[in-house]
């Protein structure tokens, strides 16, 4: 038997090196090494590039690349405008080839263009460059914690006041980046493109192939139209002409009814709805309120609905039109779960997911397009309205919240171009329609060719569906001109998906649910356990001091979770407050109870109790600084349980070593009297 005033035993050995283990885990998460920032070289100049070898992570291994920065004036416009830099990345091509390169175009906007895991289809025998967008990936980021708090607190995203709100926080923020000295003036579309130039030039390319997607396209487009002898050929994937930063309802009904038309020969789709196109209608003006207990903010659902239907296959994610039309339909019928995941989904996702500042100076792009479609309010009530562009433009507010630019006037128009053209989409897409580049594009590209897929949607399934077709189309035609469709077999729509969204909303809740429930009969059952049967043993104590005190944070924050979804709608899910008093509390009450001695003192049981929980609270602190977004939340349990342990074994090694001490002899032994 282990000796009960020894202060260092095995487990405490064992229990302290646990805890320096995530202890060290934290701090690497808050001081790793981060990518090397984006700066301007001292004594540099505009034009110039400089690289060094580096390798690029690809969905098939790495490839060997240059990196480097690429500096630029802010502003052209403005001789004396300040420089700022630009990540360059060459993924140089395994074979010597003299194809021509490919310049990526990712889309958004508001996305990076640096993320190119596909790269690996192009790079065996071609350099694959990608240029950083600025206002994204550069010195310069136009980042809004203005817009992202507005919509991280919004009641419903289309509510009068969260479009007031979103408004006034990109006024804000356009305020406070000029005082930060940043030139929005520089943010434009035009400006990107002579960045695209300059290092095509630096890289020594005369000309180069432009693959682009969505919102890149138009980038890609307006190239074409300023720089037509420097590109050789030209791949749009999802083609987005001047006026679409904004959604029509003509033709978001357009592709509503190709999916009824789908539907209506479609046997389980046509068992729960003769019209779809009506029961959509129908399940937008009469969305449930609650599933079950919890509120569903309407406008969420509707935004979050459109871009669930972008795409057609669940090969694109777990988002996708079919998914998101069953949710509709089961809405339709007062099933709320599926619609309560939309709501709940968006907003947690959406006022992260893109930066805003950039998302506001594109959009200026098409700033004469949205006075006139916010003045006449044309055709906005058809099906389902256009919940997208009243949210990304706060139902117009973000015209006049944004500063305009003196390039916004010069593309708002389809211009001739000779450069061969490839565009490509699919029939199903809601994001980027393909009759938007057959009616407004195609008529300007007399070397234009285009494709369109069926049963396909938005660019995310064009990447994911048959990936050696869209590789063989790709490079057929940038090799060639010659447009190769032969490994494409037709999609199919799954209107009858394994998995629903309302089924994982249940799964959800009753998931949070049990651990909530587990937390709080835990919390009532441990001090009850502790006065009948007295202090736990030493295993037990070490098993609800770890792992069950992961669990209790866990059921604690889902605890404060429902109360907020239930009460406090417009608290943030990963507010510090609620992952502070959610983790903390539960976490440190629960590991108090594990290793408290009922025949300790009382003022030492309060000691503890105080401590205990001070340190489950304060690691929580440390924890959830360490990360963001929800993961924060796995943090804020981790540095909750290492605190209050931490707290735990100190006050025991003190009482031990005090009790040790205690039990030393006093002074020099006093030898025995000899017996006479």
């Amino acid at each position: 038997m282990e000796d009960p005033t020894k202060v260092f035993g095995p487990a405490r050995i064992v229990a302290l090196a646990l805890i320096g283990v995530v202890a060290l885990g934290l701090a690497y998460l808050q001081f790793k090494p981060a990518s090397d920032p984006v700066s301007v070289p001292s004594g540099a100049r505009a034009g110039q590039l400089q690289l060094h070898s580096c390798h690029y992570a690809t969905a098939k291994g790495s490839y060997a690349a240059d990196c480097g920065t690429l500096v630029v004036r802010e502003n052209r416009h403005n001789a004396d405008s300040r420089l700022i830099a630009l990540p360059v990345t060459r993924i140089r091509a395994r074979t010597a080839s003299s194809s021509v390169p490919i310049f990526r175009l990712q889309g958004g906007p508001g996305i990076t263009n640096m993320s190119f895991e596909d790269a690996s289809r192009f790079a065996d025998k071609r350099d694959v460059v990608l240029v950083g967008y600025r206002g994204i990936d550069g010195s310069s980021r136009l980042d809004c914690r203005e817009v992202v708090s507005a919509r991280k607190h919004s009641p419903d995203f289309l509510s009068e006041k969260s479009l007031r709100a979103d408004s006034a926080a990109f006024k804000a923020c356009a305020h406070r980046l000029q005082n930060d000295g940043v030139d929005l003036a520089g943010y434009t579309l035009p400006e990107r493109v002579d960045d695209l130039d300059a290092a095509r030039r630096a890289l020594g390319y005369q000309r180069i192939d432009l693959l682009s997607e969505s919102a890149g396209t138009r980038t890609a487009m307006i190239y074409a139209w300023r720089y037509p002898k420097r590109i050789h050929r030209s791949v749009m994937i999802g083609a987005n002409p001047p006026g679409h930063f904004l959604w029509d309802a003509r033709t978001t009904g357009e592709q509503i009814r190709r999916y009824a038309a789908l539907c209506a020969k479609d046997a389980s789709c046509q068992s729960r709805t003769s019209d779809l196109v009506a029961s959509i209608h129908s399940s937008y003006e009469n969305l449930p309120g609650h599933f079950w207990f919890l509120p569903i903010k309407k406008g969420n659902v509707k935004v979050g609905a459109f871009f669930g239907l972008m795409n057609a296959t669940p090969d694109a994610g777990p988002l996708s039109g079919p998914l998101t039309i069953d949710t509709l339909l089961s809405a339709g019928k007062g099933d709320g779960s599926g619609a309560w995941l939309l709501s709940l989904m968006a907003q947690l996702v959406f006022p992260d997911v893109q930066v805003w500042g950039d998302v506001a100076s594109v959009g200026r792009s098409d700033a004469a397009h949205a006075r006139r479609l916010f003045a006449t309010q044309a055709d906005r009530g058809s099906v389902i309205g256009s919940p997208a562009t009243d949210f990304i433009w706060g139902d117009g507010r973000l015209i006049d919240s944004w500063p305009a630019n003196p390039d916004e006037n010069q593309y708002t128009r389809v211009q001739d171009s000779s450069v061969e053209t490839l565009l490509i989409g699919g029939n199903l897409d809601f994001a980027t329609p393909p009759q938007w580049a057959t009616r407004e594009l195609l008529p300007h590209l007399p070397n234009g060719r285009q494709v369109v897929l069926k049963n396909l949607g938005h660019t995310d399934d064009i990447w994911a569906y048959e990936p050696a077709a869209s590789s063989r189309l790709i490079n057929t035609y940038f090799d060639s001109g010659r447009v190769d469709t032969s490994l494409y077999k037709q999609a199919s729509v799954d209107f009858t998906p394994s998995f629903s969204q309302g089924a994982i909303a249940k799964i959800i809740l009753a998931v949070m649910l049990t651990l909530a429930v587990f937390a709080v009969l835990s919390l009532l059952w441990l001090p009850f356990r502790l006065r009948r049967r007295g202090a736990f043993g030493a295993k037990s104590s070490g098993a609800l001091r770890s792992l069950y005190a992961v669990l209790l944070g866990l059921g604690g924050w889902f605890v404060g979770a429902l109360i907020v979804l239930t009460a406090w709608p417009t608290l943030p899910l990963d507010d510090e407050v609620l992952a502070l008093v959610s983790v903390g509390i539960p976490v440190g009450l629960g590991i108090y109870w594990a290793s408290a001695r009922p025949t300790d003192p009382e003022r030492s049981r309060i000691v503890r109790f105080v401590a205990t929980s001070v340190g489950a609270v304060l690691g929580a602190w440390l924890g959830y600084q360490v990360s963001s977004g929800l993961f924060a939340l796995v943090t804020a349990i981790l540095g909750a349980v290492a605190g209050a342990n931490l707290v735990v074994l100190g006050l025991d090694i003190s009482r031990d070593r005090a009790a040790r001490k205690r039990a030393e002899p006093v002074g020099d032994a006093v030898p025995a009297v000899e017996a006479q």
